[in-house]
């Protein structure tokens, strides 16, 4: 079979940045056969958490927002998001994200090698 496939029970719920939130990492590098792709995980962030200050060295960043609201920060500004916003990270951006929502908050993120 040419075409793989992961379903959503297939893949497991981890903790994700020390355990303030959680995802699935649907794909790695090791999936797929471009050498830019690093990986794409669905992401989940409980009412009230923050994905705190964090960088990807020599990763640029994708993240859709499937549901909630709060806010997205880097050392320039800081960005209100709500569900179908699109943010891009560019590759050693420091950068945050708080849910601000009473709803565990989910994403989808892409990360790219450049």
């Amino acid at each position: 079979m040419l075409i793989k496939k992961k379903s959503f029970g297939d893949v497991p719920r981890e903790d994700a940045h020390g355990g303030a939130g959680a995802r699935r990492l649907y794909a790695t590098d090791a999936d797929m056969g471009a050498k830019s792709f690093s990986a794409m995980t669905y992401g989940f962030l409980p009412s009230g958490k923050v994905f705190d200050w964090h960088h990807h060295d020599g990763i640029e960043e994708l993240m859709l927002v499937l549901r909630g609201s709060g806010i997205v920060q880097d050392r320039e500004g800081t960005y209100q998001y709500d569900s179908g916003d699109l943010f891009i990270f560019p590759a050693n951006t420091e950068h945050r994200i708080e849910n601000r929502s009473g709803n565990e908050d989910e994403f989808i993120f892409v990360r790219i090698k450049v």
